[in-house]
């Protein structure tokens, strides 16, 4: 049993090495990788159809100087869905309820839309710093609100993504362990919870 309910959560370790390098490395296996054939095999032709299927959707909403993106938000797509699938094995381990890697992606790609909105249409991304009606005197602590509340958002989406994650195996478990230590008292309570 569990010392901590949070135990389930700690990042795994193997005569000493972190497993989540060896998650993080094993959804790449899955990439479709280039082949001089003319014919490929079927694992291959459903990757290309998948790819081809999602960058055909993240495109059709965006205008072209976003379609340079494709190629990085398509990959960066499939690698959470693979790690996120390798997580349904049994006695796997899914290193998207680590915090540590929510933020490493939020983070970047948070500062990456700031510095590209800022840098291709300044005043629309400054204008988002005020909403439209403000009073003249609440003008300048409406600024450093939104401008604080900017710099906290990949903090907040990060957090609540792992909690999330997390939520659902925590309450498994406490309903576990609340049956177990039931069982012997009152055997139909515990089956009711377990039910």
């Amino acid at each position: 049993m569990a010392l901590n309910f949070f135990d389930q959560f700690m990042s795994p370790t193997y005569l000493g090495v972190p497993l989540i390098m060896i998650a993080l490395t094993f959804p790449w296996i899955f990439f479709p990788s280039p082949s001089s054939r003319w014919l490929s095999n079927r694992m291959v032709t459903l990757q290309n159809w998948f790819i081809g299927q999602f960058t055909r959707q993240l495109l059709q909403p965006l205008n072209t100087n976003g379609h340079k993106w494709a190629l990085m938000l398509t990959s960066l797509m499939i690698f959470l869905l693979m790690l996120n699938m390798l997580g349904l094995l049994p006695y796997t381990f899914t290193p998207t309820t680590q915090l540590s890697l929510n933020m490493g992606l939020a983070i970047p790609f948070w500062l990456t839309t700031v510095i590209i909105g800022m840098r291709n249409q300044p005043t629309v991304a400054l204008g988002h710093l005020l909403p439209e009606g403000t009073p003249l005197p609440l003008i300048p602590v409406l600024i450093i609100i939104e401008t604080i509340s900017l710099f906290i958002r990949p903090l907040a989406l990060g957090e609540r993504l792992t909690a999330n994650l997390t939520a659902g195996h925590l309450l498994i478990q406490l309903i576990a362990t609340a049956a177990f230590v039931l069982m012997p008292m009152m055997t139909t309570v515990a089956l009711l919870t377990s039910t």
